[in-house]
């Protein structure tokens, strides 16, 4: 309890300035002292012996404070004390914001009141408004209908006056005084079609199908007058021309007629072109107009028709009896004739007409028909073939590659009717070719002189080399008058003169038999056909004839080779018909065709066999299952057969088989006596029973063969080699064909040699004297030179 009473008096001393029971630093005061004038910001303490006094006094009074209760009580009261004093500003303005609170409350209870008379106001200004709008949208709406009034009176009054034209129309047309050609008549026939387009596009209007009709009435009747008009003035026309040619038969100038016959219709283009233009450009979108345009141009061909038809064939008729007999001449004057009335009247047409027409070439070709029916009854009696071939390059060439392809349109329908001749007078010529080919090439009967061979080619050189020493002569004349006048003596060597001799027999050219006039007549005229045809007849047509032409050629001259070896030489007739197909074979080279072509036959070989079977099977004639005449008809029918033949090939075929005739027959003539002693012994090569002593015979006989054998070829050798020489005159060919000659001959001399050393001995053999090959092939060799020697010896003396 004494405990308790001391606590007052203990805090009382806490903080004395001396003996103090808590003392404080200097640093602690100054805190308090702060702390002090925070909290009594007005007190200021004057004195320290006056700071408890004043504290009292502003406590109150003195306060007795001896318990801690009351110490927190009085810290309480000065705390509150002290935050009054520090929310005394904060206390002003809540005091000031409520009154602005109740201001805003007031200002807001007075915006409302303003609001609800803006909404009074704006509920009275949308009634205002609404009536307004519906005032301007009843106003606007009147507009509408007035201008949709007014819209409708326009169209009613602009469809009216589509309807309203009607009864003005027909008065106009059918006033006296209105005029085809007239600016008033064409614009009556727009309207027309304006109207008619109009009513057409509007069927719903009222009463639209009468108007329509009586549209349609009012354009017919406008076409009608046009239709009259344009036909008076061609009928007029042509009425007047016919009179003046009737009446003045003197109108045979080509200028007068001219004049009269196109002259006249021009006169009347000034009327009749503007018409025809309106015609023209309503063609293109009406039906009528094109009828009325097509009635007029088949009337404007009749009555040029009529104009020209007698004309032209009276025109046909003086060149037919001016050029009588001349028929290619009659062809030429006859197609200018018509190629220049054809010009004319394309001309004369599109003077008029602007509009192209189908129908013109059908016109231009029947007018051009005078021409076919007057030429066609002389060309299939044409029995030349070179007039045919030369009407066939007058129609091909001239007419229709010069003239027709180089303006086509105007000369469409006389290119049509040359066309039709061409392929006539083809006709006639295939027709005649072919039995051309028949009498004058396969069964032509050669004379005496087609058959001089090889006389007629020995007397063609002869004549060469008299006219070659003829001017041999003069230019050694030449040449020695030259020397005298310049005083200079040049000797002339005979080597000289006998080199150029022969340099010219080498280099004289072609054998005469090369000689367009030395050919025989069948090869001749078979080059000839051919040629003619190959400018005049298609392509197919050509290959056709020309296998036909070129195989009966080839006959003719195998008939001709037989005729020459019964009167001449086997060795004569295989070089006339090697020469000819070489000349066959080089003249068809230029022909740029294909000479191959395609032939069909029947093949029966299945036939006969069938036929047999047939006949064993005789018991199954009846029979339903393997039926013998069904297997007859199904086996034993023929096959087609496809065949190629070239001709070109069969030549080359035609020219080996005859070489080689000649060298096996050239070969025979030099050496048979050996070729019979290597028979012989062949013979005895399949008898081994023979005797082999002196089998193929005693050594003087066998002896005797060779040097027949060496005679023959030192005497006969030139000669074939001068033949070869005769009928070819080619150095490359000559030797082409006397090589295998060559090397047969040396081969059977082989043979021989070595065959003889089996039968003989060598006493036997040296009595035989069988030459080496080698032997042989110089002196083959050394006959072709002497030949040459002598030739040029001949040459000489001559």
């Amino acid at each position: 309890m004494s405990k308790l009473k001391n606590i007052p008096n203990n805090l009382t001393k806490w903080d004395l300035s001396e003996d103090s029971l808590a003392p404080l630093t200097d640093y602690q005061k100054e805190c308090l002292l702060s702390l002090e004038e925070e909290l009594f910001p007005d007190s200021k303490l004057k004195t320290d012996g006056t700071d408890d006094t004043h504290r009292n006094e502003e406590t109150g009074g003195s306060v007795r404070v001896e318990r801690c209760q009351d110490l927190l009580e009085h810290y309480a009261k000065l705390e509150k004390k002290c935050v009054d004093r520090k929310d005394v500003k904060y206390m002003l303005y809540l005091n000031e914001l409520q009154a602005r609170r109740r201001e805003c409350h007031t200002l807001c209870l007075q915006i409302e009141e303003a609001l609800e008379d803006f909404g009074m106001l704006y509920k009275q200004y949308s009634e205002v408004s609404d009536k307004t709008t519906s005032l301007y949208d009843a106003s606007e709406q009147l507009d509408s209908d007035q201008r949709k009034l007014n819209s409708t009176i326009e169209n009613i009054t602009e469809y009216v006056k589509y309807f309203k034209d009607i009864d003005m129309m027909m008065e106009k047309l059918e006033a006296p005084t209105l005029s085809v050609n007239s600016e008033m008549f064409f614009n009556i026939l727009d309207k027309i079609d304006t109207n008619i387009d109009f009513i057409q596009n509007n069927p719903s209007f009222k009463e639209s199908n009468t108007y329509l009709i009586k549209y349609k009435h009012c354009q017919s009747k406008a076409i009608s007058m046009i239709q009259n008009y344009i036909f008076n003035l061609f009928s007029k026309t042509t009425e007047s021309i016919l009179n003046l040619r009737d009446n003045d038969d003197s109108q045979d100038n080509a200028d007068a007629a001219l004049a009269l016959f196109y002259g006249r219709f021009q006169t009347i283009l000034s009327k009749a072109r503007p018409v025809i233009e309106q015609i023209e450009a309503k063609s293109y979108k009406r039906q009528e107009y094109d009828s009325l345009l097509s009635e007029c141009h088949q009337y404007y061909w009749s009555q040029r028709g009529l104009v020209l038809g007698s004309s032209v064939q009276k025109s046909l008729m003086s060149v037919k009896e001016k050029y009588n007999g001349d028929h290619c001449s009659l062809v030429r004057n006859s197609c200018a004739l018509l190629l220049h009335a054809s010009m004319d009247e394309y001309k004369l047409f599109y003077e008029f007409f602007s509009k192209p027409s189908s129908g013109l070439t059908a016109y231009l070709e029947m007018l051009c028909t005078s021409l076919y029916d007057t030429l066609r009854p002389f060309i299939i009696h044409i029995n030349h073939l070179e007039t045919l071939a030369e009407i066939c390059c007058i129609l091909r060439i001239e007419m229709l590659d010069e003239h027709v392809q180089n303006n086509f349109e105007p000369l469409e329908g006389f290119g049509n009717i040359c066309l039709q001749l061409l392929h006539d007078v083809q006709e006639r010529l295939v027709f005649r070719a072919h039995l051309y080919l028949q009498s004058d090439v396969l069964n032509y009967n050669p004379s005496p002189g087609d058959l001089a061979y090889p006389e007629k080619l020995k007397m063609m050189e002869d004549i060469a080399e008299s006219l070659r020493e003829e001017n041999r002569q003069t230019k050694l004349k030449k040449i020695s008058i030259s020397s005298n006048e310049d005083n200079v003596l040049e000797p002339i060597s005979r080597n000289h003169i006998e080199m150029d001799s022969i340099y010219q027999k080498t280099h004289m050219g072609n054998s005469p038999a090369d000689l367009h006039g030395m050919w025989y007549p069948t090869v001749r005229r078979t080059l000839v056909c051919l040629s003619r045809l190959y400018r005049c007849v298609d392509r197919s047509v050509f290959q056709s004839l020309s296998q036909e032409a070129i195989s009966l050629c080839v006959q003719s001259t195998e008939n001709a080779k037989q005729e020459i070896e019964k009167r001449a030489s086997i060795l004569d007739a295989e070089l006339f018909q090697i020469k000819h197909l070489l000349i066959l074979r080089e003249q068809i080279a230029p022909f740029q065709v294909d000479f191959t072509i395609k032939e069909y036959s029947l093949d029966f070989s299945k036939v006969k066999t069938a036929a047999f079977g047939l006949l064993e099977k005789s018991s199954r004639f009846f029979t339903l299952s393997n039926n013998a005449l069904l297997e007859f008809l199904l086996e034993g029918a023929p096959q087609m057969k496809e065949q190629l033949i070239d001709s070109r090939k069969y030549v080359d075929h035609k020219l080996k088989h005859a070489c080689q005739r000649l060298i096996h027959h050239a070969t025979f003539s030099l050496i048979h006596p050996i070729m019979v002693l290597l028979d012989k012994e062949k013979l005895l090569a399949g008898n081994p029973q023979a005797p082999q002593q002196h089998a193929l015979g005693s050594p003087q006989d066998v002896a005797a063969a060779i040097s027949e054998v060496l005679r023959m070829i030192k005497f006969k050798c030139p000669e074939i080699q001068h033949l070869m020489q005769l009928y070819l005159s080619n150095k490359e060919t000559e030797f082409i064909l006397f090589r295998p000659v060559k090397n047969n001959v040396c081969a059977a001399f082989t043979q021989l040699y070595q065959i003889l050393s089996k039968y003989y001995n060598s006493e036997e053999l040296q009595l035989i004297a069988c030459p080496l090959p080698e032997q042989v092939s110089v002196m083959l060799s050394s006959s072709t030179l002497v030949h040459g020697k002598t030739a040029q010896t001949t040459t000489k003396k001559t």
